[in-house]
Parts: C-alpha cells; structure tokens; sequence
C-alpha cells in the first residue's frame, strides 16, 4: 500500500536546532520569513499562471491533468527563469541597496545634509 505525505502535517514540523538569527529584533526575523514564503509562494502561483496561459495557447482549453502534467520546453523553461531572475531582484532591491550604501565610501545623505547646512 503506497502511503501519501501529509502535507500540512509535515509544513508544521519544527526544523531541528535553532533557527539563525540575522537580527537583533526576533520579530524582524519572524517577518521576513514570512515574507519570504510568501515570494516563494507567489513565484510558484506565477510558474502555474505560466503553465494556463502556454495550454490555452496551445489547445485552447484546460484540463486539471494538463497543468498537473505540463514540463516546459527549454525556451519555456528559460523564460521563466529570466522571469524569476527579474522578479527575485525587484524584491531584493532594498537588501541590495542597504548593502551598496554600506560598502560605499560616501557618508550618509544626513551627513551631507547636516554639513551642507552649516557652511
């Protein structure tokens, strides 16, 4: 008899050790995971609607089993990659940005505000 995961069963499980912390707020922690499951549900949302949109193209009509069963072809499969590439670096644009700022050897806009506003 061939057994079936149980899915939400299993998306409740505790991972084993202690989870990282990458900042010293635990609810800013909490929040981007949360948030980042849900980019990463989106991006699949986005691969499905990919998948309705290239059968109704193809046969014009749509059947669960069709777009259980679809595999994009390479130039499918490629073209979903640049849109993935492209959808990822518009929401890691702000991350990006704050890294940028910090490696760069210009001060901080205040910092030229304040100077600016005492000479």
């Amino acid at each position: 008899m061939s057994e079936t995961m149980d899915w939400v069963e299993a998306s409740a499980r505790r991972a084993k050790g202690k989870r990282p912390d990458y900042f010293d707020e635990p609810a800013l922690d909490r929040l981007y995971s949360t948030v980042f499951a849900l980019v990463a549900e989106v991006s699949a949302l986005r691969d499905r609607q990919d998948t309705i949109e290239r059968l109704l193209d193809e046969k014009g009509t749509l059947r669960r089993e069709d777009i259980e069963g679809y595999m994009p072809d390479r130039a499918a499969s490629d073209e979903r990659g640049l849109s993935t590439r492209a959808y990822i670096n518009r929401i890691m644009r702000g991350f990006q940005q704050a890294v940028e700022a910090m490696e760069a050897d210009d001060p901080p806009i205040p910092e030229i505000v304040e100077k600016l506003s005492r000479e």
